[in-house]
């Protein structure tokens, strides 16, 4: 089951209570599912009973209660607890994480995108300062992913090296005339420096990676090919996925959709083979502790939360939100990428070609983020 789908199995647990006249509310047009936060449990989790309480004029604990009972015997739903105020946490069965890959291999760049516009007007304002113009051209794309009718405007002629170097196009300037409905006046902390000699990729990422309220960095560490540089790691993350696909098509075999945990045996020594090769090559020793294999769970959590950090990175006009959800989507793949071919004289098995699956699931997340970013997803690092 997807995010989108859990999001309609709820829903429809909502209207059903309803119908019982076991609530007495209206039924949302959308119920927010996203990865459970601290103290939570299971895959996802919904505050929809937190949403309802008031115009059900009942306790939060109470609707999750109800909400509960509709739940849990909803098909793909393997359990659901209630935490905190009155947060439904959702367990799936096994076919979760499969299903998810699935979505992300069908819909492409598209997964996490609204389909149908919302009919959301925004009118977004800036002044006439390079850190403004990027964020308002991202914010602009990340809002049209989700549906809304954008158009962009700059309270002064903009310098021509934004388009010639940054890619920001602005759509008017000058005090808009009939502005929309909704206007956003964008207004970070100015950049300080001038940015465009980093070139178009790491000048975005330099200005729309920090908070708003933060000043940004204008250095050349921006251009570094080294782990301490995040957009470099997010870049080498997607290059990883490609390069995975092609040594994966050498070795004959390639992706399907899967029970990625089907090969415990290979994803624990893989994993401490690895870990081995990077430590020797730093110059240090093992020493006694456990191994689990966390990582294919932890970028399953990733790829499900995109289509949420999406949303609140438009709600909030904030792209740093994407970005660093980008990164969290990266690490995490980087820490998955050396389970995934076989080893040695190891034949190429189900559960390898799933985890490829999930590895091209993540590579199509990376791109389309980094898309709405402005920033290209480079085949080769």
């Amino acid at each position: 089951m997807t995010p989108v789908e859990l999001s309609r199995t709820v829903l429809r647990a909502v209207r059903r209570a309803v119908d019982a006249g076991e609530l007495v509310a209206p039924v949302p047009e959308r119920a927010q599912v996203a990865p459970p936060g601290p103290g939570g449990r299971g895959d996802y989790a919904t505050n929809v009973a937190l949403q309802l309480a008031r115009p059900a004029g009942r306790p939060p604990q109470e609707v999750a209660r109800i909400l509960r009972s509709h739940l849990a015997d909803a098909e793909g739903v393997a359990g659901v607890d209630i935490t905190g105020p009155g947060f439904l946490n959702i367990t799936l069965d096994g076919s979760g994480a499969q299903a998810l890959v699935v979505e992300i291999l069908r819909r492409g760049a598209r997964y996490g995108v609204v389909d149908e516009p919302t009919g959301e007007l925004v009118q977004l304002h800036h002044p006439r300062e390079v850190r403004a113009a990027v964020t308002a051209h991202a914010v602009a794309r990340i809002l049209r992913s989700q549906g809304a009718l954008v158009r962009t405007s700059c309270e002064d002629e903009p310098d021509p090296a934004w388009a010639a170097v940054l890619g920001v196009s602005v759509d008017a300037h000058g005090t808009p005339a009939a502005p929309a409905p909704l206007k956003v006046n964008i207004r970070p902390v100015p950049a300080g420096q001038d940015s465009t000699p980093l070139g178009r990729d790491a000048a975005r990422w330099a200005l729309l990676h920090p908070a708003s309220h933060d000043r940004p960095r204008i250095t050349s560490d921006h251009l570094l090919q080294r782990e301490t540089n995040p957009l470099f790691r997010v870049r080498y993350a997607h290059a990883r996925t490609r390069a995975l696909s092609g040594n994966a098509a050498a070795l004959g075999f390639s992706s399907a959709a899967g029970d990625v945990q089907g090969n415990a045996t290979h994803i624990v020594d893989a994993r401490t083979r690895a870990l081995s090769r990077n430590a020797a090559a730093l110059g240090l020793t093992s020493a006694p502790g456990d191994v689990q294999d966390n990582d294919a769970t932890h970028l399953v959590d990733a790829l499900a939360a995109y289509p949420h950090a999406l949303a609140t990175a438009a709600r909030h006009r904030a792209p740093d939100r994407l970005a660093r959800h980008l990164v969290t989507t990266a690490d995490a793949m980087l820490a998955f990428q050396h389970t995934v071919l076989p080893l040695g004289d190891e034949k190429p098995s189900a559960a390898h070609r799933a985890r490829l699956a999930l590895a091209e699931a993540a590579g199509t997340v990376l791109a389309g983020g980094l898309s709405l970013l402005g920033i290209d997803a480079p085949e080769h690092l």
